[in-house]
């Protein structure tokens, strides 16, 4: 009698989650085809409505842009899965990139100056999560924090003038293209491949990213098997860290400058790109291939607005309304489960 009360329960705890896993992941998925029907009928509309919209630069700079913001908005959507956020993420991309272009022109050579580009993201990532993490903080108030704190360090580093005549090596790598035959791959959105099969495999192929999933969805079940989610956490803001210096040093070498300024208001097209893309801010939903159909479907918005002539405030308009969609529309499924 005692062995049937202890069983029953876990099992029907097993069969529940296994039950809203599957539910959820539907629901992403289908949230990733609404999202692209939507970039399709824009596509359309855009198309019919301008003369350059489909025209081979105007794809080619969507392509571009696209890129340093998605590798972001990974790091950013990880953060979401475990049920966080990153207000920092705009703030660490001006560092990294200017940390990197400064120490180049101080003479350090090119791997160095990426690795300590990549490791100011990797520090701003590892204080979020250690302030997370270990001491219960709000990742709201936390990252809001750090993001000022990045900020006054970009613009204390070159006292907020920009940093100029970047070596050409290091601008070919946001410049660069790789020509296969009669296509050219602009190198910016090869890096965002290669960011987005490395962190998909590590999302759904391995251990830490289950954990990072379950963490959203039900901690506690972590808790009772040992699991320290502590450290989950902890590398998760880790990973948005580094992915955030990584996009911002790509966005540095295609412009061929280093700003201190560089980046700013960028956090809400970054988060907006991963919660249109499927990213529940609930925690424990979000996949690479929404969050790129996401970043895709902001920059064509922001692109497309641009090109109809239509003032700045239209922009913030359009992508804020968006958002406030997607959360009730998130809120409103949640609630129904």
């Amino acid at each position: 009698m005692g062995k049937a009360a202890t069983v029953t329960p876990v099992r029907d705890r097993t069969w529940l989650r296994r039950r809203l896993h599957w539910g959820w992941g539907a629901l992403v998925r289908r949230q990733e085809l609404i999202v692209f029907l939507l970039l399709l009928l824009m596509s359309a509309a855009l198309g019919l409505g301008t003369e350059t919209f489909f025209t081979g630069t105007n794809l080619l700079n969507i392509a571009i842009y696209v890129s340093w913001f998605a590798i972001a908005a990974f790091g950013v959507g990880i953060a979401i899965i475990v049920g966080g956020i990153d207000l920092s993420v705009a703030a660490v991309m001006a560092l990294a990139g200017l940390v990197c272009a400064s120490t180049l022109q101080q003479g350090l050579p090119l791997p160095v100056a990426i690795l300590l580009g990549l490791l100011s993201g990797t520090l701003a990532g590892l204080l979020n999560g250690a302030l997370v993490s270990k001491f219960h903080l709000p990742p709201f108030i936390v990252t809001l924090g750090t993001m000022g704190v990045a900020r006054g360090i970009t613009l204390g580093l070159t006292n907020g003038a920009p940093v100029r005549d970047l070596p050409e090596a290091f601008r070919l790598l946001g410049q660069g293209a790789l020509v296969v035959g009669p296509v050219s791959l602009p190198l910016p959105l090869l890096w965002m491949l290669l960011l987005a099969t490395l962190v998909s495999l590590m999302l759904h192929q391995t251990v830490l990213g289950r954990y990072i999933y379950v963490v959203g969805t039900d901690e506690r079940a972590l808790l009772v098997v040992g699991v320290p989610t502590g450290r989950v956490k902890l590398l998760a803001y880790i990973l948005s860290g580094a992915l955030a210096a990584f996009g911002g040093m790509i966005m540095t070498a295609k412009l061929g400058v280093a700003s201190p300024v560089a980046a700013s208001g960028y956090e809400l097209d970054i988060i907006a790109a991963a919660v249109i893309g499927g990213a529940s801010l609930f925690g424990g939903e979000g996949t690479v291939t929404g969050i790129i159909l996401g970043a895709l479907l902001m920059q064509i918005t922001r692109n497309g607005l641009v090109l109809l002539g239509l003032p700045t405030f239209w922009q913030w308009l359009t992508i804020g309304a968006m958002i406030l969609l997607v959360i009730l529309l998130d809120f409103g499924r949640r609630r129904r489960v």
